[in-house]
């Protein structure tokens, strides 16, 4: 079994691989709709997605749930379009606390899903599901500090564009939104199923 830093490294790799965008983008686009006086509900976001990320880990390795790649392939831009719809057409979901409660829940799902397309990977390194508890404590805690930089980078520029060059936080969240949905949707083409 590889040690605790080896996974942690996985983890925080995981995140910060620019060939694997998605898990960025559906950062970018989760964060869209927050200013960065709201850092504390993005925080509680982003560790409700790890949480959803490491149920799926937990549940893959232990033979309990397993899906096709090929599906795992389609979802991912699909929970990034969903977001980023709900986003630019939803109600304001980042004030009210039963709104906010349903951006936790839709990050935790949606975390499930993100949690699959590495989940077969991760399974392999462990090879033991006995021996999970010290890969998924590293694995997590890498991705957790990977996101956090990320989500540290996004609420910068967004940061930059609306208080330093005034632009509208409606416009922000359209045109960050839009962008994502976009990349989305191409991506779900080309990643059809049936």
């Amino acid at each position: 079994m590889h040690p605790f830093e080896f996974y942690l490294k996985l983890g925080f790799d995981h995140i910060a691989d620019m060939a694997a965008y998605d898990h960025i983008l559906f950062l970018v686009v989760l964060c869209a709709v927050y200013r960065i006086e709201q850092w504390k509900k993005i925080l509680i976001l982003v560790t409700a997605f790890t949480i959803g990320h490491s149920i799926t880990l937990v549940l893959v390795s232990l033979d309990i749930f397993s899906i096709p790649s090929n599906l795992i392939k389609f979802l991912i831009p699909a929970t990034i379009f969903i977001t980023a719809l709900h986003n630019v057409i939803g109600p304001n979901t980042t004030e009210k606390s039963s709104r906010m409660n349903q951006n936790y829940g839709m990050a935790l799902f949606f975390g499930l899903i993100h949690g699959m397309d590495f989940s077969n990977y991760f399974k392999a390194l462990i090879m033991d599901p006995s021996d999970i508890v010290i890969p998924l404590l590293g694995f997590n805690i890498g991705i957790e500090l990977g996101q956090l930089l990320v989500v540290f980078f996004i609420v910068g520029g967004a940061f930059l564009f609306l208080n330093v060059m005034k632009v509208k936080h409606r416009e922000w969240n359209v045109f960050i939104s839009g962008a994502a949905a976009g990349m989305s949707l191409i991506s779900m083409l080309e990643n059809t199923f049936w």
